[in-house]
């Protein structure tokens, strides 16, 4: 199986602008994610619309892509990289740009859904805690999954809702997963994904997953151990420097 990892990196976050160049011990957050990654697939592209972003990449021997600047989410940004690639690929993974903690390991276990042909997208989960009340809010993401590992439904509020039990108590009756948001797909599951219309639902909790949800296409999850941080704001920038270890060289 050939395997592309793209990361979608862009200059211009509302909450953080030039995050994907944010000093994390001396090295772009953009050299995190790409030395964490580069390990899980056989090729790796940071896909930028900015030429500050690629020269960094380039300086520091990875392989950079410039991309439209009027892309509204990452899948559709990844969607232009292949169609500009000659070579081919099976699986194509989108890794997010603002997870400098992301490791190997976690992108295997998602590509290894696809030993098995139905799968033609897939995303990551973690099983949360038994004390996950400092998970909630913020910028979690949480899924229910069926018993044939499939997601039913994401939502930036806690799911489920267990009814008549006090909230300290809800992870002792059911199980609770953080969606880890990186996705894989086919190449032609990814042409379909971007070509798609915004979904009601997509639109309603800003998820760009439900729009493949809601227009009836399976997708299945993979549960991994990695707890990473998602760096959208000056706070989670903080984070990701106080958790990553200073000499670390992936």
């Amino acid at each position: 199986m050939k395997t592309l990892g793209i990361i979608p990196a862009r200059f211009a976050s509302s909450r953080l602008p030039g995050k994907p160049l944010a000093d994390i011990h001396g090295k772009p957050m953009i050299w995190h994610v790409y030395q964490g990654a580069k390990e899980a697939v056989d090729r790796l592209i940071v896909a930028t619309d900015d030429e500050r972003i690629a020269r960094v990449v380039r300086d520091f021997g990875g392989e950079a892509m410039m991309t439209s600047p009027d892309h509204v989410n990452g899948s559709s940004r990844c969607a232009e990289v292949i169609s500009k690639l000659v070579d081919t690929f099976d699986v194509i993974v989108n890794i997010q740009g603002d997870e400098p903690m992301i490791e190997a390991e976690a992108i295997q276990s998602l590509l290894a859904l696809f030993s098995r042909p139905e799968v033609e997208m897939a995303t990551l989960a973690l099983r949360l805690p038994s004390d996950f009340g400092e998970m909630e809010g913020g910028n979690s993401v949480y899924l229910t999954v069926d018993k044939f590992q499939r997601a039913l439904y994401f939502s930036r509020q806690v799911i489920p809702y267990t009814r008549d039990v006090p909230r300290a108590l809800w992870s002792e009756k059911t199980n609770y997963y953080r969606h880890i948001g990186m996705y894989a797909f086919r190449p032609q599951a990814l042409l379909d994904f971007s070509g798609m219309d915004e979904s009601t639902l997509e639109q309603t909790e800003k998820l760009e997953q439900l729009r493949w949800l809601e227009n009836g296409r399976p997708l299945h999850v993979a549960f991994t151990n990695h707890y990473g941080i998602s760096v959208d704001t000056e706070s989670d920038l903080a984070l990701a420097r106080k958790k990553i270890n200073p000499s670390t060289d992936h």
